[in-house]
């Protein structure tokens, strides 16, 4: 993992519960959210449970803002680029739209170490074949000014997700990733699914489902 990775991904795609699982189990320390597009399932509504493992987060400057539907980032959300002591995670809004927030930063990235992920869950319409995935990163770098890096396998359906499914994302994962060239780095798997003897490719991110309770 790269000291700033953005998370990018479909509306849907569970881009938000990927940034929190991989910020609290990297230890980074700073999760920053982008996300001004959709109001819902938003990281920045987690920030006691971040907080408890020692991340600070970044979203709206508004005091008190945490659910505050604002179309505004924050001046700290530059300050990684500017520390080069900071790991940070940065989650992005769904697809294009979101991902145009990316050339607020684009000055800074080639003096820094930066990736940007695109996670793709399968049972999203959107993204059920390789072809529209193909289609939805050309969206984003159209957008964001920049090309994905890596892929995350996050082909899940909350308590209801198997092995299979992963199994099924992972299949249509690999024909995108000889198509453009971006590897496939991750792959997010409900904790009461990872055992040894189910691997998948790329590391695994156990998925803690942090807002399962929240909205279901």
């Amino acid at each position: 993992m790269k000291r700033i990775t953005f998370i990018t991904g479909f509306f849907g795609s569970g881009k938000t519960e990927i940034a929190l699982n991989l910020a609290i189990q990297k230890q980074v320390d700073v999760l920053i959210d982008l996300d001004i597009v959709n109001p819902y399932f938003r990281s920045r509504e987690q920030e006691d449970v971040l907080n408890r493992a020692g991340i600070r987060v970044v979203s709206s400057g508004v005091a008190n803002g945490r659910f505050v539907d604002l179309p505004y980032v924050a001046k700290e959300a530059f300050i990684p680029f500017w520390d080069r002591t900071l790991r940070a995670v940065y989650d992005l809004g769904g697809s294009g739209s979101g991902a145009r927030l990316l050339r607020q930063f684009s000055p800074y990235f080639p003096d820094s170490d930066v990736d940007l992920l695109f996670c793709v869950n399968i049972h999203r319409e959107e993204t059920d074949s390789p072809a529209k995935i193909i289609q939805e990163i050309g969206r984003i770098e159209e957008s964001g000014g920049m090309r994905p890096t890596g892929l995350i396998n996050n082909t899940n359906l909350l308590t209801e997700s198997t092995y299979e499914d992963l199994l099924e994302g992972e299949g249509l994962l690999r024909p995108v990733a000889d198509a453009t060239g971006i590897p496939l780095i991750y792959t997010g798997i409900v904790s009461s699914l990872d055992r040894d003897d189910r691997p998948v490719a790329g590391e695994k991110i156990p998925l803690r489902l942090y807002f399962k309770n929240t909205w279901l």
